[in-house]
């Protein structure tokens, strides 16, 4: 190999800001992946924290404060974005976005196919002590997440990116180069909720086993 076809890697790996955008991706990436996947569970804050039920009323709707697992997770994604927005621009941020979408996309593909495949028959009933009598159906029911919530999920990430850098900008300009905790919390929260909003209703939305849709407002925080 010549020395010109080592020179390129080695000045990306002995380059700083280079090497801080590769972690900070990887971060960013990881945490989007995990958070799609475990964001099939949807939990109650109120039981969670042991409260009575907040039961909200907006616009003629209530419900109670149910969130996706996932929020655990979305928080650090938009932080992620805040820093990469920070120091390497708006196409760091959609290059990131980009490839964030096509990992999950990706990874939801390989879930699928992993679905189709027949089962061994002892592995079916192995959860059966544990309360967990198919273990093909539960595999199934937690990685099959439906196309509405597939299609919430994606556009909810874009859409958010999207918002999260608009905001950022929007006080980045009003603030100067001062407050970044300000322009990075204002950024986060607001693209959080949005995130959650199209998420949750993309899961109130979701097929039921049945086949008819299932859209109820009543879920959305």
């Amino acid at each position: 190999m010549s020395s010109g076809s080592e020179g390129a890697p080695a000045v990306i790996v002995s380059s700083k800001p280079a090497r801080l955008f590769v972690v900070l991706s990887g971060l960013y990436v990881t945490n989007a992946l995990i958070a799609e996947f475990v964001g099939v569970k949807i939990f109650a804050l109120e039981d969670t924290l042991g409260l009575p039920p907040f039961d909200w009323r907006l616009f003629g709707q209530s419900g109670s404060l149910s969130f996706t697992a996932g929020v655990m997770l979305w928080p650090v994604v938009f932080i992620m974005t805040d820093i990469i927005n920070e120091y390497f621009g708006v196409r760091g941020v959609r290059l990131i976005s980009w490839l964030a979408v096509a990992f999950i996309a990706y990874a939801f593909l390989f879930a699928y196919l992993a679905i189709a495949l027949a089962p061994a028959g002892w592995w079916v009933a192995v959860g059966s002590a544990r309360g967990v009598p198919d273990m093909q159906a539960a595999f199934a029911n937690i990685f099959g997440q439906g196309l509405w919530t597939i299609g919430g999920s994606i556009t909810a990430f874009l859409i958010g990116q999207l918002i999260d850098v608009a905001v950022f900008h929007h006080i980045r300009r009003a603030t100067g180069e001062r407050f970044i905790w300000l322009r990075a919390t204002g950024s986060t929260a607001v693209s959080q909720l949005i995130d959650s909003f199209i998420v949750l209703t993309s899961h109130s939305c979701s097929v039921r086993s049945n086949g008819r849709p299932a859209c109820s407002s009543q879920s959305a925080p």
